[in-house]
């Protein structure tokens, strides 16, 4: 299962921790690094077991769960960026009046509205959350569908794709199997969409490549590789330096 299934799958209380747990190990829900059970982890001349090892992976490499939410895409929040801004600074323990003084916005009374505001999303947001979840064991016909990548940088209906259409369009373009060469690259979004989110299983999560590593792997699959680099990254998919000098995978 793909880290972006990880994460949205997860449970409310996974999420929260930003980890799940199997017979075998830890998985971070946030980047999908793995740390193995009953293995002790050394750092800075202290000893750690797994668990308490993936909870400071957590808080080195992304700061917390929270930083590391209010950081997604607002289609992914639901928050507009004020919101956002309001729940980092209440996160950070500040007063209203503190919080007023820091947005230059209204009065403390100014605040105190919008915390009424953001609990009165949060109830929504249960109510919602739980009618989906009653609705999952009645609505046999409900067509299962490709979890949004968690670095998309604009999330709209291209997305709306199910598995079904996504191994159609695989089979289509891939007539030797996702291991071989792109018979074209489409011009339709959702199918963009589709062979991009495939072409990114060709690297390794943890690895960074050189712009000539990531063109070697790329040219196999089409000819317009700088073509299929530059969208890689324009969706969200892949990172890189300012300079070009190095891409990685997008967690």
């Amino acid at each position: 299962m793909e880290n972006s299934e990880l994460f949205w799958n997860a449970s409310i209380d996974q999420l929260k921790k930003g980890y799940s747990e199997d017979a075998h190990c830890y998985t971070c829900l946030l980047c999908g690094e793995k740390i193995e059970k009953g293995i002790i982890y050394p750092q800075n001349d202290v000893l750690y077991e797994a668990e308490k090892y993936m909870q400071m992976h957590i808080k080195e490499t992304h700061q917390s769960v929270f930083a590391y939410l209010i950081g997604l895409n607002k289609k992914m929040t639901g928050l507009t960026e004020h919101q956002s801004n309001l729940l980092r600074l209440f996160y950070a323990g500040k007063t209203d009046a503190e919080v007023q003084q820091e947005l230059e916005i209204g009065s403390a009374s100014t605040i105190r509205h919008h915390r009424f505001a953001l609990k009165e999303k949060e109830r929504q947001a249960k109510t919602f959350l739980v009618m989906m979840e009653l609705l999952k064991e009645k609505d046999m016909n409900a067509p299962t569908f490709v979890p949004v990548h968690k670095t998309a940088t604009m999330v709209d209906d291209r997305y709306n794709i199910t598995n079904k259409e996504q191994d159609e369009v695989l089979n289509k373009l891939f007539p030797e199997g996702t291991n071989g060469p792109l018979l074209r690259f489409p011009k339709k979004e959702k199918q963009k969409l589709i062979i991009l989110r495939e072409i990114t299983n060709r690297f390794e999560m943890e690895s960074t490549y050189t712009e000539k590593e990531i063109n070697a792997i790329l040219m196999p699959i089409h000819d317009d590789y700088a073509m299929i680099r530059r969208y890689l990254i324009e969706y969200g998919f892949l990172d890189r330096k300012a300079d070009g000098s190095a891409y990685w995978i997008k967690k």
